[in-house]
């Protein structure tokens, strides 16, 4: 029996709605992995404000339930005041769990979509890790958030902002730091176990000291050290055309979980 579009678009919305659980779970986790120092609720719309720090996952609107798409003009006004009391420019994050009727208004109204993002999950129970020199985390945050921030090449005036974020992760958190005697830091990454599951916030590399493995070494020992202490399952999001990253977290068996990007007013950079 042939198929046909109906039969196409219906197998796409079961296929949706059968991860929508993994999605609430990894978007909660998430939530609590990088905390924005503002959470407040409409209906189950999640707007997130960070004063300090520009991170859009620390400052953006987050639907929570494909069903809820009451008054959305009014709530996107309301949501676009707070962002202005915050002087952040307006975001909305759209994932699977994000209405349709949303996602159509925002089109509607002219709003860009930006910043591609995959969420990737890897199983850690019989995951075989490559042998590599290990890394224990640090516990201090401020030679972290220094070491971050010279790896990144961020502006040293974020310092504050970014050490307010990771002093306000709840979940045990291991700080990796790779340094060079001659370089200082070379190598950063930051793993949040919440119960069964870890997440990799970030895994960045001076752009000097890149394709010699370093990468590899320092996520290895994120890895080794949260399956140590029982998770089971890691996850991390990477830019949808980062070649080079998705390269990397395929080695260690990451798979795409679900994506989502940015929605920013029309006119807005």
């Amino acid at each position: 029996m042939a198929t046909t579009g109906a039969d196409i678009l219906s197998m796409h919305a079961q296929s949706t709605m059968n991860k929508l659980p993994l999605v609430r779970r990894l978007e909660a986790v998430g939530f609590r992995a990088w905390p924005a120092s503002s959470v407040q609720y409409d209906g189950s719309w999640q707007v997130r404000l960070t004063a300090g720090h520009p991170s859009k996952r620390l400052n953006s609107v987050v639907p929570l339930d494909p069903s809820d798409y009451r008054d959305l003009d009014i709530r996107l006004a309301k949501a676009q005041r707070k962002f202005e009391a915050y002087g952040r420019p307006m975001v909305v994050r759209e994932t699977p769990l994000a209405s349709p009727m949303l996602i159509e208004l925002l089109q509607h109204q002219g709003w860009t979509r930006f910043e591609e993002t995959i969420v990737m999950t890897a199983d850690l129970i019989d995951l075989e890790l490559p042998d590599t020199l290990d890394h224990l985390p640090s516990h201090d945050i401020g030679r972290y958030v220094d070491a971050s921030l010279l790896v990144d090449k961020a502006d040293p005036m974020l310092k504050p902002a970014l050490a307010e974020v990771v002093s306000g992760i709840k979940p045990p958190s291991g700080l990796f730091v790779i340094e060079n005697d001659e370089a200082g830091p070379v190598a950063t990454t930051l793993c949040v176990q919440d119960n069964d599951l870890a997440g990799i916030m970030s895994v960045s590399v001076v752009a000097e000291h890149r394709r010699k493995g370093l990468a590899i070494e320092i996520l290895t020992s994120a890895l080794r050290w949260a399956r140590m202490r029982s998770a089971r399952t890691a996850w991390l999001q990477v830019g949808a055309f980062n070649e080079p990253a998705l390269a990397l977290y395929a080695r260690f068996g990451f798979r795409e979980a679900y994506r989502y990007c940015y929605w920013r007013p029309a006119g807005e950079a």
